[in-house]
């Protein structure tokens, strides 16, 4: 540490230096600040590509991942086992770089969001208005028709008898047993239809809770008697 000890007629002189070496500092200090707050201010707001190449890749993007899905089927959208649940991580993470680019501020991101989101706005009520949406979408495929588990639907949309009972379980059906139908929807939702008892279904039933009661009380009375 240095003491600068100014007396008699060199005070003036010394405390002009002074204030000469603080001031060189002051403005230095400002000058970084400001360019931080600039570089700050630049990496946030100011996208890293132009907006219309942004517009390209987001729309690239989106029809791509469309038709990757459509061509897929349905069973990806169901997430069946975790291996469906780690290729939709996955490949969400392997389209950002292609629509980001090297862009990480928040005015790209919400332009990129804008034009997905409007796209798909105006895509679906073009679809809906032109009465091709369904068309689009395609149709539910039937896996369980009238009690009975369609074997060739299944293997075409590659689901296992396990992956359906588990489904089925899930929405609160003990057995596929007890399932009138099911359908694959267009979402890749498995919807099921619980099989109604047939009158002779009722009658075993009841006879069945008859004898159940009868066989209650007789335990009852031989617990009393003994």
């Amino acid at each position: 540490m240095f003491v600068v000890i100014c007396s008699g007629p060199s005070f003036a002189t010394c405390g002009s230096a002074t204030n000469d070496s603080v001031e060189p500092t002051l403005k230095e200090t400002n000058r970084q600040m400001t360019h931080y707050l600039w570089t700050v201010w630049n990496d946030m707001f100011v996208p890293g590509v132009p907006l219309l190449e942004k517009t390209i890749r987001t729309l690239a993007v989106y029809v791509a991942v469309l038709l990757g899905l459509k061509l897929a089927g349905k069973r990806e959208l169901s997430q069946l086992n975790p291996f469906d649940l780690v290729v939709l991580l996955l490949l969400s993470n392997t389209v950002q770089n292609a629509i980001i680019g090297n862009d990480n501020s928040i005015v790209g991101g919400l332009w990129g969001a804008a034009v997905l989101l409007l796209t798909n706005h105006f895509l679906v009520r073009y679809l809906f208005k032109s009465g091709r949406l369904d068309a689009v979408e395609g149709s539910p495929d039937v896996l369980i028709s009238g009690g009975k588990v369609l074997q060739n639907r299944l293997n075409e949309e590659l689901i296992t008898v396990a992956e359906l009972e588990a489904a089925a379980r899930r929405q609160g059906i003990k057995s596929i047993a007890d399932v009138e139908e099911c359908r694959l929807e267009t979402g890749g939702a498995l919807t099921f239809v619980e099989r109604l008892p047939t009158p002779e279904d009722a009658q075993h039933n009841e006879v069945i809770q008859r004898l159940e009661g009868i066989e209650r009380r007789l335990g009852l009375l031989t617990e009393g008697r003994s």
